[in-house]
Formats: C-alpha cells, structure tokens, sequence
C-alpha cells in the first residue's frame, strides 16, 4: 500500500509538470459530442487509456526488475537507478536534452502520425487509444516513474506503481481535458518548485535500499533479499 501511495504522490506532484508536455493534447480531444455527459465520458477514456499504459510498462519493466533480482543484481540496479536521478536532477540538461530530443523525435515519428490519425476520429474508442498512445510519449517524468517501478523487481508491484502514478496525474490532466483550462500560474509555480525535492527524495531511498543497510523494509540485508534461496539439510538414519 506505501508503493502505490508513493506512487501516487510523485504522479501527483509531477502532474504539474504535464500541463506544458501533455496539456495541449488533452484539450484538442475530439470529443464526440459538445454535451457535458459526452465531455466527461471522453475524458475518463482519455485518461484511463494512459493509466492502463502505464500498468502495461509497469508490467513489462518489472519483468526486467526480476531479472536482475534472479541474478542477486537487484540492489546494485536500485543504487544506480538512484544514481541516474541525482545525475538528471544536477547536471544541465539543456543540450543534453536537445540532443536527446532530436532522436526521439525521428523514433517516436511513427506513434506521433497514429495518433495524428486517431484525432480525426471522433468516437469513444479513439480517445481511448489517443490515452494509449500518450503514454508512449517520451517524458522525463515517465521515465521517473518507470525506474523507481523497476526498483521492485516484481511484475505485479511495478505494474501497481505506475497504475498510481497514472492516478496522481489524473486530478490535473483531467480537469485540463475537461474544463479546458490550466491551474493557476502562481500555484503551478510552487508546486514545480517540489518536484526536484521528491526526485532527490526517491533518489536517496533508492541508494539505501540497495546498500542492504539493514533497515527492515527500507534497505534490506542481500542475505534476507536472497533468503528464497534456502539450503535444505537432509539427515541420514
């Protein structure tokens, strides 16, 4: 229950974020009729769509989590996902993220013409599919979310991770597809100020939970992580 509140939390904070990456997809919906039954249908879909793409990475990225965990890799991957935050958080990112762009852009070309398509499209099942495809859509704050799930090294918990990150997204991103405007200005701004503090904040418990510092739950000793593999005695008469 602590992962999907954690979860929740950061979806909640890093919503903000999402107004200028995914906000202006969210208002050029095609919803199906002008009526306010018909707009709230059209974006619940939305957003259920995303949120059941997130549970499907969750899945996936977990079954990569258990692979290091069979290997007894799990807690040295949990100190370097920890790492790669503390990094994206320091270091300027402003070219790198250029970059960075430009071949996303040419890779995601592909995802960026099918949704093209699923807007002129105007039914419940494309708006649907239009909260599918946006999931797929590079974001750092996705990619956030996707290495702490990895950290669990379990398909069901990582997949529960990002189904709450998906539900702290959805108060923002709903209200803005519904009601076609933004939070205000000076409270997007305080709240954006929080997000690196929860980044760090992840950060860190991702380092000691892969030091095996022996803090029930938090940083588990490597033998206690591994203690599935038991050795069974045999006795002889």
């Amino acid at each position: 229950m602590s992962l999907v509140i954690a979860a929740i939390l950061m979806g909640g904070i890093g919503s903000v974020h999402c107004i200028g990456m995914c906000g202006p997809l969210a208002l050029s919906l095609p919803v199906v009729t002008s009526n306010p039954t018909s707009r709230l249908v059209s974006t619940l879909l939305y957003n259920a769509g995303r949120i059941a793409m997130y549970a499907l990475l969750g899945a996936a990225f977990g079954t990569l989590g258990m692979s290091f965990a069979l290997f007894g890799y799990q807690q040295l991957l949990s100190i370097i996902l920890g790492v790669t935050i503390l990094l994206f958080i320091v270091l300027p990112k402003n070219k790198m993220l250029t970059r960075q762009s430009n071949a996303v852009t040419r890779a995601f070309a592909g995802l960026r013409n099918a949704l093209g398509r699923l807007f002129t499209k105007k039914n419940y099942q494309s708006i649907f599919f239009i909260g599918v495809l946006n999931g797929l859509l590079p974001c750092g704050l996705v990619y956030m979310a996707v290495a702490a799930a990895i950290s669990t090294a379990s398909v069901v918990k990582s997949s529960l991770f990002m189904a709450g990150f998906g539900l702290g997204t959805l108060p923002v991103m709903w209200s803005i597809a519904f009601f076609g405007s933004s939070i205000n200005m000076s409270i997007r701004s305080h709240i954006r100020k929080l997000y690196p503090y929860v980044m760090l904040i992840m950060a860190i418990l991702l380092i000691i939970r892969g030091l095996g510092l022996q803090i029930p739950y938090m940083s588990p000793a490597m033998h206690e992580q591994n203690s599935g593999n038991a050795v069974i005695e045999c006795s002889h008469d």
